[in-house]
């Protein structure tokens, strides 16, 4: 039987150790084996057919291995997060602590769940920076407000919108979990490398061009994730503390706006992407008119 132990670390992590018993591994490395043996080619056989002593011979013990983690262990994982109701936001990071032949195998689970925002009073914020954009604004004689041009209005509702999340992401408390930061920092700073190096140029010799450190980078970027991955959680939390919801027909209006069959297909196909986009947009709306 296979158990685990839960460990819940600071900033919503969760570490949880599994053990797997021998029995366990044995009786999945024959499924494996056999899904392996299912789509074996060997020159004189067909496909499917292979007799088990040739498909031993042909099929590695490490190529079983893998195809038994990708069996295995996605279940486990399932059954660990519906039993203790874990809210994962992100793919787990997954050790084989102990993984050898004939022997129960150990695993460790790292999971980053949805952080826990402390608003405050959000309404007070925006209100107090109402009442200080009022201070600053110069009123100019004989020009009523209602004369402002349209992109007079939106570019001081944009400006009033920046002021609004700066303050509420000075007084907003989130600890986000740093599988999610880290992710995120190395697959953008993979992305940094592959355009260097389109450029013909080093990593050092970039680095060298922009007057700063591997280390001053690092930071700079991980303070740029962490600055969004708060604003969207602020966010949501916003939007689920005023019940902000995203309506099928919404989804569909916008849906039906795109002319392209083959895009709105694929917009269709995420759908869930779209929905947050909307509930971003409506979260947004509803703190300008406050």
């Amino acid at each position: 039987m296979v158990t685990h132990k839960i460990k819940r670390l600071p900033k919503s992590t969760i570490e949880i150790e599994v053990d797997i018993p021998k029995s366990v591994i044995e009786s999945s490395y024959k499924e494996a084996f056999k899904k392996l043996q299912e789509n074996l080619e060997v020159e004189g056989f067909r496909k499917g057919k292979v007799p088990q002593e040739i498909a031993e011979k042909n099929l590695k013990k490490e190529s079983v291995y893998q195809e038994l983690i990708h069996m295995l262990l996605p279940k486990i994982y399932e059954d660990i997060v519906k039993k203790e109701d874990l809210k994962p936001v992100m793919a787990p990071k997954v050790e084989l602590v102990n993984a050898k032949e004939s022997e129960d195998w150990k695993i460790k689970i790292m999971v980053a769940e949805r952080p826990i925002v402390t608003l405050g009073d959000y309404k007070k914020t925006i209100n107090e920076v109402k009442q200080e954009r009022k201070k600053d604004k110069i009123w100019i004689p004989g020009k009523d407000k209602s004369e402002e041009s349209e992109p007079e209005k939106a570019k001081q509702n944009q400006e009033f919108l920046n002021a609004v999340l700066d303050q509420l992401l000075k007084k907003t408390k989130v600890d986000i979990s740093d599988l999610i930061l880290d992710e995120e920092l190395n697959t953008r700073l993979a992305r940094l490398v592959d355009d260097v190096e389109k450029l013909g140029m080093t990593v050092d010799t970039y680095l060298q061009s922009k007057n700063t450190t591997i280390e001053a980078l690092r930071q700079q970027y991980r303070n740029e994730i962490e600055g969004i991955h708060k604003m969207e959680f602020l966010l949501n939390e916003i939007a689920d503390k005023e019940e902000i919801r995203v309506e099928n027909s919404e989804l569909e209006k916008l849906f039906t706006a795109i002319k392209d069959e083959k895009e709105r297909a694929m917009a269709q196909q995420n759908a869930y992407f779209y929905a947050a986009l909307l509930r971003k947009q409506k979260t947004l709306d509803f703190l300008l008119g406050l």
